[in-house]
């Protein structure tokens, strides 16, 4: 199976600070050794930001508006969106720093303006926000710098999604698509994995994952075992932290827990075959069952089949082999509930 591609998405729960988001990087590729499993799983991908153009985000008087949430740092929404939001120089230096840890680097824009922090560096891909599907013009201005884009559905269905395909195709066909439900948290009986084979046949040119909003690991586990290639989660340093994405964030534990996992469903996968894996030839011999006496047979006598039955060790024939020992003389005695084995009968 090809490894699954994973997506940290810190979004902004560096709750301003570059430094905060320097440790969540960290650990996000920070590796526990398991006794259980005797390696280190490869950790995530990428690291994701996201940045937003305050002149284009909310009406005026949304953004005017009071914030009273415990996870303000505003007294208004505007201030609180202000308080977040790092500066093209501040992305491009977590870029950089992302960058030699050996991570990709992906940044959801929030609007045309911030396409202005394309002059200091070229992320690995752009994200479109599920929020923005629908925002063509949008689209058109990030297709047309050519970077890989990666699109959320979280809001969207298969009209919505067509458009915003027609309208990157118009300047490249890098795409991923990330099946999506934007509900926080997203409860697992509307989240739907079965979509990610639906979106597989119907858009086999694309690269389809999953986006995950739902509490836990299971979720996104479940999807890079039916297909998802990409898989996106939100990570943090400490789920206490203030900010209203923290608590359905993984912390470092999880996102070791998670990696573990989707890794080790990677091992399993395999192929679309039956077949007898050569790891199972020892507890093949030992424990499948071969013909036996069910009775003493002496020497020189015929084998009849209600002479026989079965027992292990899985060393001599099979009860499809019968025909085999079925008429044959034995050569020497033979016990009863001993194997009767080629060298036995003549």
């Amino acid at each position: 199976m090809k490894q699954t591609y994973v997506i940290g998405e810190i979004g902004q729960n560096h709750n301003g600070s570059v430094e905060l988001a320097k440790n969540i990087i960290d650990a996000s590729i920070t590796t526990i050794m398991s006794h259980n499993l005797g390696y280190n799983p490869i950790p995530v991908n990428a690291v994701k930001f996201t940045k937003r153009d305050l002149t284009e985000e909310l009406t005026a008087s949304e953004m005017a508006s009071p914030y009273n949430s415990p996870n303000s740092f505003g007294k208004t929404y505007g201030e609180h969106r202000a308080f977040l939001e790092l500066s093209d120089e501040e992305h491009f230096e977590l870029y950089k720093y992302a960058k030699s840890k050996g991570l990709d680097f992906i940044e959801t824009l929030c609007s045309s303006g911030c396409l202005s922090l394309l002059t200091l560096f070229t992320p690995d891909k752009l994200k479109v926000a599920s929020r923005d599907l629908t925002n063509l013009p949008l689209l058109a201005a990030m297709a047309e710098t050519k970077i890989p884009i990666v699109l959320s559905t979280g809001m969207g269905g298969v009209d919505e999604l067509d458009q915003a395909l027609e309208t990157i195709n118009g300047y490249h066909g890098d795409i991923t698509i990330l099946h999506c439900l934007s509900q926080y948290p997203a409860e697992f009986e509307h989240i739907n994995l079965n979509s990610i084979p639906f979106l597989k046949k119907r858009y086999p040119q694309y690269t389809i994952g999953y986006s995950d909003h739902s509490i836990g690991i299971m979720v996104p586990v479940v999807a890079a075992a039916m297909g998802a290639e990409v898989i996106e989660k939100h990570i943090t340093l400490d789920r206490t932290l203030k900010g209203t994405d923290q608590q359905g964030s993984l912390a470092p534990e999880g996102i070791f827990r998670m990696m573990r996992d989707i890794r080790n469903v990677e091992k399993a996968i395999g192929t679309e075959a039956m077949f007898i894996n050569p790891v199972v030839n020892d507890a093949k011999g030992k424990l499948e069952r071969s013909i036996a006496a069910n009775k003493p047979i002496a020497k020189d006598s015929i084998i009849k089949e209600d002479d026989l039955h079965l027992l292990s060790p899985g060393t001599g024939f099979r009860w499809s082999e019968r025909n085999q020992v079925i008429g044959k003389k034995a050569k020497t005695a033979i016990l009863k509930n001993e194997l009767i084995e080629h060298d036995k009968i003549k």
